[in-house]
């Protein structure tokens, strides 16, 4: 049987915080893809993310190299390196608004991983207030004059199918990893190698990826957008993963675009109407009703490990 608990404060933050990096490293890089190709972002970005990480770990006395299992490492050649191209190629034929909407299936997607590879217990509850906090984020984001493709709808949801492999797929190999920082360290220096590999493929093929233009407040924005999107939220994102369930944890996701629109309204003058603001309300309701929610705390793998490890002890001499 599993072992249930409350989401603890420490993990809740942490989440929070995961949450308002992407949302911020969002708003921030849409003003660095004004003077940067994307595909020429993503390394700079990660570039940046790599050098923070070092300055936080070596503050803390621990090393880079580690960080568990070979493979979960590689998982950050899944994302953010082939999830984010993917999710560029697709933006080439279809609006923001439409990736958005296609967004909001990825925290479903990492419901359904999670029942069936992790074998976490989806209460009734947890979904339909995942399926509420998915009608208030299209109150949200849904623009009746938007379109799209066919073509760059799949790529998209290939995108965020991406994303919901690599969750469920860290959050099961986490365990073995001593530091998380390490993790989040190796995914990103792989995803870096992958990123600068794509750009090394567009340049020869004749595609664009230098700047046309660089200004300071474009260098600041890549710059910051780095450290936020890639250092600070994998860092909360995976420290709080290692103790929540994936398909809880998921939940933060659709806090992104409602600290996305803040900052909005907040550095660039955007405006909500009345039924966007209802949105925004229903979304924030449902997610702090699953955060409330009890919990599985563990696998039951992990439960079954905890209980053998005890009676070992117990017999000892």
């Amino acid at each position: 049987m599993m072992t249930r608990r409350a989401i603890a404060r420490p993990d809740l933050i942490l989440l929070i915080l995961a949450a308002t990096c992407w949302g911020l490293g969002t708003v921030i890089s849409k003003r660095a893809l004004d003077e940067i190709p994307p595909l020429t972002l993503l390394p700079i970005q990660l570039a940046v993310s790599l050098a923070v990480l070092l300055v936080l770990m070596r503050s803390r006395g621990v090393s880079v190299r580690g960080g568990g299992p070979a493979l979960i490492g590689r998982l950050g050649i899944l994302n953010p390196g082939l999830a984010y191209a993917l999710t560029l190629i697709g933006l080439v034929t279809i609006s923001a608004s439409v990736s958005v909407l296609i967004g909001v299936l990825e925290p479903i997607m990492i419901l359904a991983l999670a029942a069936v590879f992790l074998h976490e217990r989806i209460t009734p509850a947890l979904v339909i207030l995942s399926a509420i906090a998915v009608a208030g984020m299209i109150m949200v984001v849904y623009d009746p004059s938007s379109e799209g493709q066919a073509i760059g709808v799949a790529f998209a949801l290939a995108g965020v199918g991406c994303c919901a492999i690599y969750t469920v797929a860290t959050r099961r190999l986490l365990p073995e990893a001593a530091e998380t920082g390490q993790v989040v360290f190796a995914q990103q220096a792989h995803a870096l190698g992958f990123a600068a590999i794509l750009v090394a493929v567009v340049g020869l093929v004749g595609g664009s990826v230098a700047p046309t233009s660089l200004t300071p407040i474009g260098i600041a924005s890549a710059l910051a957008s780095g450290a936020l999107y890639y250092a600070g939220a994998y860092w909360f994102y995976l420290g709080a993963l290692r103790h929540v369930p994936a398909s809880v944890a998921s939940v933060s996701y659709y806090l992104i675009p409602i600290v996305g629109i803040a900052a909005g309204g907040l550095f660039l003058g955007e405006r909500l109407d009345p039924l966007q603001w209802v949105g925004v309300a229903i979304v924030l309701t449902a997610v702090v009703a699953i955060f409330r929610l009890r919990s599985d705390a563990a696998p039951e793998a992990t439960t079954a490990a905890a209980m053998n490890a005890t009676a070992s002890r117990t017999a000892r001499p």
